[in-house]
């Protein structure tokens, strides 16, 4: 045996050497659930041929045959499991353990499945938040739609009534409030109506065969009734207000005074002027009531001894002025009641000629009554309610709101805030207005500080230059270099830096100063 190099038995060469079935716990992986299938070291290469050498000097193959006697040839190791010699086969290599679960197949990419990106997330396929014109008409389609019903019934109305009249007293209008019925019977009995919107023109108009109907006369400016008044005491005709108040009657007819209105509607003649007594009963009483001490004036439909008819006798021969309180008997919605129709076509027809006034807005000049009149002057009433109405829905509303959620409670909070980004917040505040001054101030503040501390120096005389720079000087391994930035005094209380750069470089010397005085 002497000479010749000394080879470890092969296990299928060598009677005794058979391994053992290999156990859990003693060779044999076992695959852990979640960490895939473990993989035996003699899996990866079938075993290598044993050439040994013979004592002739030759190379002799691994025997693949057991020795006599052990009666079973030797089985050919698989590939991917451990060879063993008269034992039961172990479960091959990535094969589960009895009991232990499969883990499922990963599943497989299909078409059109993104594939992540190392460094761009998931690989889920870009958003954006963008609206395209398809997803903007969408959104915007039916508020566009409302819109354009509403402008198609705007035209619509308005060219249905284009031409058409509808204003309170109006001869052309047939609505309720218009007066169309009472110009249609006077023109059956020959009167002939002629609509007027302007003052001047209307005084024009009036004359001994006239009578001028003034629809609104508090409507009037003071130019206007100054034309009518003229009218009044030069035509010769009929002049009939209706329901003139205070401010009209003042330069219409001075004599007259109002004195409140009527509480029944319906009133009887009670006078004795022909006009009303055939008439008869009528609607007068829901308008105002006059009176008067101007000889020669005629009061009828009394109410609680009050008229609410008033003739007064004219300057000129023939004419008068007739004051009517309610305009009831004049519209289309009454004129069929009680003695109304009659009396009103008495009122205006006794002439052959009708001037029917209607003041507009347009007809007042700039300094008439209406520019006297305030901004909550020209309210209308209705509209305090309805704010009153909101104020108090509000109010209740916040009541509900209050007894629901109860009163506020504050509760501390406590704000905590990194250094750094309080730091670089003062750092960008400095930076914003230039301050390289207050900056390079606060560094060295803080750094003389921080060095007073570290060299002995009291605090008291940690800004006193004379003090601190021989202390921080003593604890330095060499000495102050102005060249190098190593000056002391330069760098605790020189000047300003002039640019950025100057101190960012103030600020980098500065600790290189605290770390050299720290460590020495």
């Amino acid at each position: 045996m002497t000479g010749h190099p000394t080879q470890p038995p092969h296990p299928d060469a060598t009677p005794g050497n058979t391994p053992e079935p290999a156990t859990p716990g003693q060779g044999t992986p076992t695959p852990t659930p979640g960490q895939g299938p473990a993989t035996p070291p003699e899996a990866t290469a079938p075993p290598a041929p044993d050439n040994r050498p013979t004592p002739g000097g030759a190379l002799q193959p691994a025997a693949t045959t057991p020795p006599a006697g052990t009666g079973t040839p030797a089985q050919q190791p698989a590939p991917g499991r451990p060879h063993t010699t008269g034992a039961t086969p172990g479960p091959a290599a990535g094969t589960p353990a009895p009991g232990t679960a499969t883990p499922p197949p990963p599943a497989a990419a299909g078409p059109g499945t993104p594939t992540p990106t190392p460094g761009q997330g998931k690989g889920k396929a870009a958003t954006s938040t963008a609206l395209g014109p398809a997803q903007l008409w969408a959104r915007a389609r039916g508020l566009l739609l409302a819109l354009a019903v509403l402008l198609v019934a705007a035209v619509a109305l308005a060219g249905l009534q284009a031409g058409d009249h509808h204003g309170r007293l109006d001869p052309r209008s047939a609505d309720r409030d218009g007066s169309r019925a009472l110009a249609r019977l006077l023109e059956e009995r020959g009167v002939t109506t002629r609509v007027v919107t302007n003052a001047e023109e209307a005084a024009a108009a009036a004359g001994p065969r006239t009578t001028l109907l003034v629809t609104d006369p508090d409507l009037l400016g003071a130019p206007q009734r100054s034309a009518i008044r003229s009218a009044i005491d030069l035509s010769g005709g009929r002049t009939l207000l209706v329901a003139p108040t205070a401010t009209a009657l003042a330069e219409l007819a001075p004599a007259v005074h109002t004195k409140g209105f009527a509480r029944r509607r319906d009133l009887d003649p009670a006078c004795p002027l022909p006009t009303a007594t055939t008439a008869g009963r009528a609607g007068t009483g829901d308008g105002l009531r006059y009176a008067t001490d101007l000889p020669g004036a005629t009061g009828c439909y009394p109410s609680d001894g009050h008229p609410t008819l008033l003739v007064l006798p004219g300057t000129t021969r023939g004419g008068d002025t007739v004051l009517l309180g309610s305009d009831q008997p004049l519209l289309n919605r009454h004129l069929a009641e009680e003695g109304n129709a009659s009396l009103a076509l008495q009122l205006l027809g006794s002439r052959p000629e009708l001037v029917w006034y209607l003041p507009t807005l347009a007809d007042m000049p700039a300094d008439g009554p209406a520019q006297d009149k305030s901004l909550l002057e020209l309210v209308p009433s209705g509209w305090y309610w309805a704010l009153l109405q909101l104020f108090a829905a509000a109010a209740l509303a916040a009541l509900w709101r209050a007894r629901r959620l109860g009163p506020l409670v504050t509760e501390d909070l406590p704000v905590a805030i990194r250094a750094s980004e309080t730091t670089e917040g003062r750092a960008r505040l400095y930076r914003k207005a230039a301050a390289r001054d207050r900056a390079a101030d606060v560094l060295r503040a803080a750094a003389r500080e921080r060095l007073a501390a570290l060299a002995g120096v009291p605090p008291a005389q940690a800004h006193d230059p004379a003090v601190l720079t021989a202390a921080v000087s003593a604890r330095l391994p060499e000495p102050p270099d102005a060249a190098t930035g190593r000056d002391v005094t330069t760098l605790l209380f020189g000047p300003t830096p002039a640019d950025d750069a100057a101190l960012v470089a103030l600020a980098d010397h500065l600790d290189a100063l605290e770390r050299e005085v720290r460590t020495s």
